[in-house]
């Protein structure tokens, strides 16, 4: 069994109904597997306790716009991950600090725009069980 579909088990991710940032799972959600201490772009590998699982097409993509934007907001988002990891479980009152980490830089970048003249924070990712 590869490492994704280990955490999504040993997490009980499915049965929650939400990931490791506290984003609801939708019908056609995909689970992906984002690398916590050690960044794929540096060898980093898929292990239990280098990951945290995420929703790909709203979790996910968001922590790394976030990486781009402010890196210390990612650092905080990754250190509560980090401890639910180590807990080997989701954790509310972590879920619930992500949560207010996001509302802080939704409000700091709301009216931030890409090279499209596109909003970076999308409705989407404004939707979390812990909002």
């Amino acid at each position: 069994m590869d490492v994704t579909n280990l955490m999504i088990r040993k997490f009980n991710i499915k049965e929650l109904g939400y990931d490791f940032m506290g984003y609801s799972l939708q019908k056609n959600s995909v689970l992906t597997f984002h690398h916590l201490i050690i960044p794929n772009r540096l060898g980093g590998h898929r292990t239990l306790d280098n990951g945290a699982i995420l929703c790909g097409d709203t979790a996910h993509t968001y922590l790394h716009l976030i990486e781009l934007i402010n890196e210390k907001v990612f650092k905080l988002i990754t250190e509560e991950m980090i401890d639910m990891n180590i807990k080997r479980e989701l954790s509310i009152v972590n879920l619930k600090r992500i949560n207010e980490i996001l509302c802080e830089f939704e409000k700091a970048n709301w009216d931030k725009r890409n090279s499209k003249d596109e909003f970076i924070i999308k409705e989407k990712y404004k939707i979390r069980m812990f909002n």
